[in-house]
């Protein structure tokens, strides 16, 4: 297997073999970042996330990146993760993904959020399927019903 040395995008500097969320990346020992190969982003979502969790575009408001991939040197795009607001580069040839300092903690609260959102979503949709049975479970539904519902003459 050949060894390969990178280098960062941002600074040049030769990048280091580093762990980050128990994920083995290259980081750059002076700016902080670092390399996450195609598939280690997924797995940096998977410390939080499952599969149905992740699924979805993540890359929305592409442009044009100021950086060039460390393993093809061809120029990256820069993308809104997920549609937030947190900007990461990505290699057009798939080679991987940039993280500058503290953006793989920003993914993860990314799909913290999103596994939270979902499961509001299926809270929701749940306690819409328990009111249109006629469920008197709790809830506004169940407690119109119970207000409304015995007062019948």
């Amino acid at each position: 297997m050949n060894e390969r040395t990178l280098n960062c995008p941002r600074d040049a500097t030769p990048l280091d073999m580093g762990r980050e969320h128990d994920i083995e990346v290259d980081r750059c020992p002076t700016c902080n970042g670092a390399w996450y190969d195609d598939e280690e982003l997924a797995l940096l979502e998977a410390t939080v996330a499952d599969d149905d969790e992740r699924r979805g575009m993540i890359d929305y408001a592409k442009r044009e990146s100021e950086l060039a991939c460390p393993v093809c040197t061809k120029p990256m795009r820069a993308f809104n993760y997920r549609a937030y607001n947190l900007e990461l580069d990505a290699c057009t040839e798939e080679h991987g993904f940039w993280l500058d300092e503290g953006e793989a903690n920003h993914v993860r609260d990314v799909m913290k959020d999103r596994v939270s959102g979902l499961q509001r979503s299926g809270a929701a949709q749940e306690a819409w399927d328990r009111a249109k049975r006629g469920d008197k479970g709790g809830g506004i539904m169940g407690n119109l019903r119970g207000l409304f519902g015995g007062r019948r003459g």
